[in-house]
C-alpha cells in the first residue's frame, strides 16, 4: 500500500513548483489548477487567507489541523480546510480575525456542502464549494 500523499495548497512553499509529492497525489493538474483558481478567488475576494490540506492527519485530528493552522504565514487571518479522505476526516480552522467574519456556524455549513460532495467521489469539488461558501460568508475585506 502506497503511502498517503500530503498535499497543501494555498499558502506559498520554497521548493520546486512540481515536488514529486504533488505529482503523486490525489489530484490531476488540472484539479490543482481549479484549487489554486478557487483560493485565488477567496483570498482575492475577502482579504482573508484561505489554504487547503489533503493527507493523513494525527489523532487527535482537530489538534493536528489547528498545528497546521498555527503554521500558516498569518494564522489570525487565515482559513485551513484541512480533509484527509483515507480517514474520513474534515476540519476547518479559522483564526481569530477570519473567525469574525466566518462565525463556527458557516464553517458548519460549508462542511456539510463538502462533506455532500466527498461522499459523492468528488473531492475536488467539495474543496472549490467549500471555498466558495466561505469566502462568501466572509464577504469583502
Amino acid at each position: 500500500m502506497e503511502p498517503e500523499a500530503q498535499v497543501t495548497v494555498g499558502e506559498k512553499q520554497a521548493g520546486p513548483q512540481n515536488s514529486p509529492e504533488v505529482l503523486d497525489g490525489p489530484f490531476s493538474t488540472r484539479q490543482l489548477l481549479r484549487i489554486d483558481e478557487a483560493l485565488r478567488l477567496a483570498d482575492q475576494g475577502t482579504g482573508l487567507v484561505f489554504s487547503v490540506f489533503v493527507g493523513g492527519l494525527d489523532e487527535p485530528i482537530r489538534e493536528h489541523a489547528g498545528r497546521l493552522h498555527r503554521q500558516l504565514a498569518e494564522p489570525d487571518r487565515s482559513i485551513l480546510i484541512a480533509v484527509s479522505p483515507n480517514q474520513r476526516q474534515l476540519e476547518i480552522i479559522t483564526g481569530r480575525h477570519a473567525r469574525k467574519r466566518v462565525p463556527d456556524t458557516y464553517a458548519r455549513l460549508a462542511a456539510l456542502s463538502m462533506v455532500a460532495a466527498f461522499g459523492g467521489g468528488d473531492l475536488t469539488g467539495g474543496i472549490i464549494i467549500g471555498l466558495d461558501q466561505l469566502a462568501s460568508h466572509a464577504g469583502k475585506g
